[in-house]
């Protein structure tokens, strides 16, 4: 698809040939040919933003598996595939029978062990007096004491077996553990579940906020981390506030409409490619970003003052490189090579060698061009004007 600055070139190329006649024919006939108009401008200074572009992978703030903790069959299923949960919402139900019968098997077992304790207690406490008046021997005191403490251990164990009955019991219901989009069921109801083990059930992804995960050269973090330390010697990647901005963009998509910010910083190189792990984080509040999405990454850094910016158009290429037309003295074209920086969102180039900034380039116009010959400079006001003067012409 045609850009609109290619379209904008495109128009004024094809008008340029009937403005040359109009020019060379209109009227009184010339003496001589005349040079061909073209559109001229003066380069924009202003300060620009560095930034630099990369490929990343989404990925969830949180991601939680869904497992059968408990063997039984998978009762139903209290979710709709695709769709938003809380945390604690039950997602599954596993059949309760066999669970429920031990947890009031381990219950009566608590109840059976209290009163065999208080049993012992009383016994201990009669043997006690009964010692006192010399009416037992010690050995029967020693005897009672170590039934009542027996009594008391074999209660704190049969409460640990209800405890453990009743986490099973609580294990047929099962929840989600975070907040999310939930995936598809992996087991039907009607199936076996937890008989060797946890069964994955499903997933649940936390999508808001989302990660972006990519992987930038040491020079360029390096960069980032100084020009990081003059904002608030760092204190804007651990609140967001202030922080160093970062856009990104889907396949699908163009000017990078999700805004973010860099929040971590990887505390290593890899040693194998020469880069640095980094992280964006995005608000994602209509949830069009899902985990394992590539899409491309627009960090923001440093401002470059007094930039010199000229359109698109106005860059011309051949073998020696990138080059402008510059109307100088007598409206004689000179080429200047210059060396190309960072495109604008406006459809501006930065030019960081080759001008100064106070230069009259052609914008518009160069294939009718030559250094060293001369080209009759028009503003886009006059040129406009010459576009319309050509219709009334052929209206006539």
């Amino acid at each position: 698809m045609m850009s609109t600055s290619s379209k904008a070139r495109a128009a004024a190329l094809l008008a340029l040939p009937v403005l040359l006649a109009l020019a060379s024919c209109g009227g009184e006939e010339a003496p001589g040919r005349q040079p061909p108009p073209v559109t001229v401008s003066t380069p924009e200074i202003r300060t620009i933003n560095e930034y630099a572009i990369f490929t990343g992978t989404s990925r969830a703030v949180e991601r939680a598996e869904v497992v059968a903790r408990v063997a039984g069959r998978l009762e139903t299923v209290e979710f709709e595939p695709g769709g938003s949960v809380q945390a604690g919402d039950v997602l599954f139900t596993i059949e309760r029978t066999a669970y429920v019968a031990a947890r009031d098997g381990a219950a009566a077992a608590v109840q059976s062990a209290e009163a065999e304790l208080l049993r012992a207690k009383t016994e201990y406490s009669r043997v006690e007096r009964a010692s006192k008046n010399n009416a037992v021997s010690e050995m029967d005191l020693d005897t009672a004491r170590a039934s009542r403490d027996k009594a008391e251990a074999s209660l704190l164990s049969a409460k640990a077996l209800l405890a453990e009955a009743a986490l099973e019991l609580s294990y047929t219901k099962v929840r989600s553990p975070i907040p999310g989009e939930v995936g598809r069921n992996l087991v039907d109801a009607g199936n076996l579940v937890g008989q060797s083990g946890p069964t994955l059930l499903t997933t649940v992804n936390r999508l808001q906020p989302m990660f972006v995960y990519f992987h930038a050269p040491e020079a360029l973090v390096l960069r980032f981390l100084a020009y990081l330390a003059d904002l608030d010697e760092g204190q804007a990647v651990r609140d967001g506030e202030g922080a160093v901005p970062a856009f990104v963009e889907l396949a699908n998509e163009e000017g990078f409409p999700h805004e973010g910010y860099v929040d971590f910083v990887d505390n290593q190189v890899d040693p194998h490619t020469g880069t640095i792990e980094m992280r964006v984080r995005l608000a994602n509040k209509r949830l069009s970003l899902f985990p394992g999405l590539f899409v491309r990454v627009k960090v923001i850094g440093g401002q470059f003052p007094d930039a010199v910016l000229v359109p698109e158009t106005s860059i011309g290429s051949d073998l020696g490189g990138k080059y402008i037309y510059v109307v100088g003295d007598n409206d004689i074209v000179e080429q200047r090579y210059v060396t190309i920086g960072l495109l604008q969102d406006d459809g501006t180039l930065q030019i960081t060698n080759g001008l100064t900034g106070t230069e009259t380039i052609i914008v518009n116009g160069l294939m009718f061009a030559r250094p060293g010959l001369p080209v009759t400079p028009l503003t886009a006001e006059q040129f406009k004007q010459m576009q319309q003067q050509m219709a009334s012409q052929g209206a006539r």
